[in-house]
This record gives C-alpha cells, sequence and structure tokens, in this order.
C-alpha cells in the first residue's frame, strides 16, 4: 500500500467517524424538547494495524447520557405527573452546538487531506506519465 493510500485510508475513516458524530448530535439537537429523550454520545475507537499496516478512527457504540433529566413543572402537560411535574431532556443545546462546531471543523480537516493528497497522487502521477 502506498503512502497515498494509507493517507487517504486514514482521511476516510475520519470523514466517517465525525459524519456519524454529526449524525448523532444532530439528534440530539433536534429531540431537546422531547420529554424523556435522553442524549447520545459516540466514543471513538482507534484502529491500529487492522487495514494494511495503517492507523485509522472508527465509531464505537453509541451510548446514553446517564445524567438526571430536567424536572419540569407543567400541571397541564399530559405526561405530568400529580406534582404537576414532567421529565424533560438532558441535552443543552450549548454543548451540542459547540460540540457540532468541533466535529464540522475535525470533518473538514479531514477532507482537505482528502484532497490533498488526492492531488498530490494526481500530480505525481502526470509526471510519471512524461
Amino acid at each position: 500500500m502506498t503512502d497515498f493510500s494509507k493517507s487517504l485510508t486514514v482521511a476516510t475513516s475520519g470523514l466517517k467517524a465525525q459524519a456519524m458524530r454529526l449524525r448523532h448530535l444532530s439528534e440530539n439537537i433536534s429531540n431537546a424538547d422531547t420529554p424523556g429523550y435522553r442524549r447520545k454520545t459516540v466514543q471513538f475507537e482507534s484502529e491500529f494495524g487492522t487495514r494494511s499496516d495503517v492507523a485509522s478512527v472508527s465509531t464505537g457504540k453509541v451510548n446514553l447520557d446517564r445524567t438526571e433529566l430536567e424536572r419540569i413543572y407543567d400541571p397541564s402537560h399530559p405526561l405530568a405527573d400529580d406534582t404537576g411535574h414532567f421529565d424533560g431532556s438532558n441535552v443543552n443545546l450549548l454543548i451540542e452546538l459547540a460540540d457540532a462546531r468541533e466535529a464540522q471543523r475535525s470533518y473538514e480537516a479531514n477532507l482537505k487531506m482528502f484532497e490533498q493528497t488526492r492531488k498530490m497522487s494526481s500530480g505525481l502521477m502526470d509526471l510519471l506519465r512524461r
């Protein structure tokens, strides 16, 4: 496997991992007001030597955040108990948006690495054809 192929493999694994992370972050944001919703988190796992001696990253299993759900007082809500409270979600929009920005920047960095490697490889092939 050439160094260019290794670079493309690393960049591709990073793109896939960050795309998965962004998918879960968008689910969290869209369900921030859903009663009983628990925030999803995804872990990254390093893979060394599993693909022709190339290190890469992949996503592990998705976990639910077990922090306490927000208790909301609204006696008119259909899910309210005898005290007028119901469980909201444990999604903090500020944290989700900050994580989404970080994931987006990481995705863009991997995409830039992929594009640069592809251009370098293409340029080298053009030189070899001459």
